[in-house]
């Protein structure tokens, strides 16, 4: 018999009855019975149940001494349990081990943390310093098998449509995708840093330029930010893919199925009922109309509501407060909620009071009922404004419309909450679905209000819309590009880009962002001189492998989802990292520390 196992602790059932086995696993729990004790035992690959009796005499002293989450390794026969005492919450809960002998190979210390417990309410430092006991215990185990599967499933479906696995360096140069990039300095060049990839982007464009068709890679990557709930800090990885030779719609193809197989083979997978998932191609929004009907770039499409605009309704009305937000360039936003005039007047009262808590005056509304409308707002808007806001949101008798009015920016931003709030309080966001949509046309460029300058607004190598043409005669800040995110559930999960392969173009595009032509060459002139000598068209994204795996193990926060993740400061609590260098190592890189004054008290 093998020296610690000849079965795992999830493998006996009735068949193994009158076998002897070998059983090797962490004591999970014990109870003792006087002249018998029970010893739930675990593995990776689940629990069986141990009994242990005074006739082994040297198995019992054994087992009475160990403490939990201690190593041992059992021998004994297989027995059929009572029918009274078999536990149909166990695969193997028909049968357990008498034990013969118990070895104990590695003594548990009183544990800093609990691994199985109820109500486990261990704040989240002290988990992850010890996160190799917290893995042990079993929601968080799952997650990460779910990413282990979920990650070969993506590159399983990625050969299928015709991707090759590709690896790019981590040391690299460093390159603006819109985050601040670990650097890495050079011992051999003093003076000089490497940066570690915040994404392969140059990498992988460079693959298409060397004649290579369709690549793919699981790639780390590396952002110096801060940390929420759907950001890691540090590092995180991306299924990251490019295509030679493609459309817009032709990367939707090719990803579109990926991710619904992938969804749909794990959908479910830590929920008591299989999930739905986008049927069909994943629908198209643009970047404006998402703002507007949203109030959001990644829109949530379980929520039904959408929100309209409807400043016309109370331009030069008498309803003072909306009418001069209009005449100033403002907007107004309506938020129509069928059914609503059935709520009770604290359902108003509560959105009403949430809405001040976040710093408005109030989420203003009105209830239709029997063609009219009643409400703080309804004395303000007459039979004929009242027909044009039924007209532009649709409302009917029975339903309720709230407003929203401020500048542009803050009135969607705002509306975009108050949709989100009003749909959980009404309880009509759908459940059990994972909804996708494609954002599309976004804006080439945006107005950096605190550098005073117009730069990029998603991904500098993108191709505008209309090419050189558009970005020699039309205003910068209305330029779209031929970029897209993938959003589901409100979760981003991925950027892409049709990519500009064309020096001339790139050339002019970094120029109206404050770019020299020098400097383009300076920092990009590996791709740029490769551009020069025949490239492809050519497109891609990267969808986020823990924001997949977050969404389908039914998580809020990504940390829960990734083996060893840093906590919200960006410190691994485990390994102590980042630390002080020894000074001699700070000689060889040619590095002097020079701290940042402390702040007085």
């Amino acid at each position: 018999m093998h020296a610690y196992r000849s079965h795992t602790c999830g493998q006996l059932r009735p068949e193994h009855v009158g076998q002897t086995v070998r059983l090797s696993g962490w004591v999970q729990r014990k109870r003792d019975h006087g002249g018998l004790l029970f010893i739930d035992l675990r593995d990776h690959y689940g629990v069986t149940q141990v009994v242990f009796d005074t006739g082994a005499a040297q198995a019992f002293a054994n087992a009475e001494a160990v403490r939990t989450e201690s190593v041992v390794t059992v021998t004994g026969p297989v027995v059929a349990r009572e029918a009274s005492t078999v536990n149909p919450r166990l695969p193997t809960g028909a049968v357990e081990v008498r034990a013969a002998e118990m070895v104990i190979q590695s003594m548990a210390e009183g544990l800093p943390i609990p691994v199985y417990a109820e109500n486990d309410t261990t704040p989240e430092d002290l988990r992850l310093k010890y996160r190799f006991l917290d893995l042990r215990k079993d929601k968080l185990h799952r997650n990460i098998m779910l990413r282990s599967q979920v990650i070969a499933s993506l590159r399983r479906r990625m050969i299928e449509q015709g991707f090759t696995e590709f690896q790019t360096p981590i040391l690299t140069a460093d390159s603006p995708e819109g985050a601040r990039s670990y650097l890495v300095p050079s011992r051999i060049h003093p003076g000089k840093f490497y940066a570690l990839p915040q994404a392969p982007q140059m990498f992988k464009q460079l693959l298409m330029v060397s004649g290579f068709d369709r690549y793919f890679q699981i790639a780390p990557c590396f952002r110096d930010e801060d940390a929420r709930a759907d950001r890691a800090p540090g590092e995180f990885y991306q299924l990251d893919f490019e295509m030679s030779y493609v459309t817009q719609e032709d990367v939707f193809a090719a990803i579109e199925p990926v991710l619904r197989g992938v969804f749909e083979e794990f959908a479910g997978y830590s929920k008591d009922t299989p999930w739905t998932v986008t049927s069909g191609a994943f629908p198209r929004i643009a970047y404006d109309e998402a703002l507007l009907k949203y109030g959001s770039d990644k829109p949530d499409l379980r929520n039904p509501l959408v929100i309209s605009d409807i400043g016309e309704v109370f331009a030069g009305s008498t309803f003072k407060v909306f009418a001069s937000i209009v005449a100033a360039g403002g907007v107004v936003r309506a938020i129509r909620a069928p059914g609503a005039a059935s709520q009770p007047r604290s359902f108003f009262d509560k959105l009403n009071s949430w809405a001040q808590g976040e710093g408005k005056p109030g989420l203003g509304y009105i209830v239709l009922e029997g063609g009219a409308g009643k409400g703080p707002i309804a004395k303000f808007v007459d039979e004929q404004r009242l027909a044009r806001l039924k007209a532009l949101t649709g409302a009917v008798d029975g339903d309720a419309v709230f407003f929203v009015a401020d500048k542009a920016e803050a009135a969607w931003k705002f509306a975009g909450q108050a949709r989100t709030r009003i749909g959980t309080d009404m309880d009509v966001v759908e459940k059990g679905a994972f909804r996708f949509c494609w954002i599309v046309d976004f804006p080439m460029f945006e107005y950096d209000e605190k550098a005073k300058k117009i730069d990029f607004s998603h991904n500098p190598f993108s191709m505008p819309q209309g090419g050189l043409e558009a970005l020699e005669s039309q205003d910068p800040l209305t330029i779209k590009a031929y970029q897209y995110d993938i959003v589901c559930n409100g979760v981003e999960l991925s950027s892409g880009a049709i990519r500009n392969h064309r020096p001339e173009i790139m050339y002019r595009a970094f120029g109206i962002a404050g770019y020299s032509r020098e400097e383009v060459e300076q920092r990009f002139g590996g791709m740029l001189n490769a551009f020069k000598y025949g490239a492809p068209p050519h497109g891609g994204s990267a969808p986020g492998v823990d924001r997949i795996v977050m969404l389908l193990a039914d998580e809020p926060n990504l940390r829960e989802v990734i083996a060893f993740p840093m906590n919200q400061q960006a410190m691994d609590l485990m390994m102590e990292a980042p630390a002080e260098v020894p000074a001699e190592r700070l000689r060889e890189l040619s590095l002097r520390v020079a701290l940042p004054p402390k702040k007085a008290d």
